[in-house]
């Protein structure tokens, strides 16, 4: 039991660690975004309205197996979201979403496709981040909105929910987190250049595949 409660304290603190660090780096701003992470006896997850930057790893809200909330704040409105993408992805331990801001104005300017956000103009954005497909605007919270995504969770790391911004997970909250930096900064990237770069050809995604797994 008492390894059990040392885990679950690491989290806490992880999960307060990466929110501070998006936060002061201006990835989250004011109440915005949530970050969760798998227990072996339910979820963590931020509550909701609570600010990344300012978390008490005490305040952090738990969830058991069955959705009902056990202890911290009141759980985040995302959680059936969250709930989903953990039933469809035995590797996820950490989710991450924030309304970063140039991702937020990528779905406002216009995607390069609806499944796939962003063209593989960086080797890195290919190996990190992968296919992200865009979820079409629905209300903060929607139900449809968690479907949707769940049933993506198999195939990818992460979606980007128009006008909202992107949701990444992976093995672990700090590595989820890394994921979405690397999606934030391509978008960045893609923003800010004129005329857009060529993605990177066949050969070269070919050559990523072979040496680093890429999944495209």
């Amino acid at each position: 039991m008492q390894a059990v409660d040392r885990s679950e304290a690491k989290l806490r603190e992880e999960i307060c660690t990466v929110g501070a660090s998006l936060y002061a780096r201006g990835h989250a701003v004011g109440s915005a975004g949530n970050i969760s992470a798998r227990l072996a006896d339910g979820w963590l997850i931020t509550p909701t309205d609570a600010c990344l930057g300012r978390l008490d790893p005490a305040e952090i809200a738990k969830v058991d197996l069955a959705g009902n909330a056990v202890s911290g704040g009141k759980p985040s409105k995302t959680l059936a979201l969250h709930r989903g993408i953990y039933a469809n992805n035995t590797e996820a331990r950490g989710i991450v979403h924030t309304h970063s801001t140039h991702l937020v104005a990528l779905t406002l300017h216009g995607v390069w496709r609806d499944t796939d956000v962003l063209p593989p103009i960086t080797p890195y954005y290919v190996m990190k981040v992968g296919h992200v497909p865009l979820i079409r605007y629905r209300r903060p919270g929607d139900p449809q909105v968690a479907e949707e995504v769940a049933a993506l969770a198999p195939n990818v790391r992460g979606v980007l929910l128009e006008r909202l911004g992107p949701v990444v997970w992976g093995p672990s909250v700090s590595q989820a987190s890394f994921t979405l930096e690397e999606l934030e900064e391509t978008a960045r990237l893609w923003l800010m250049t004129d005329p857009k770069p060529a993605p990177l050809d066949e050969a070269a995604l070919d050559d990523l595949r072979r040496a680093f797994h890429a999944r495209w």
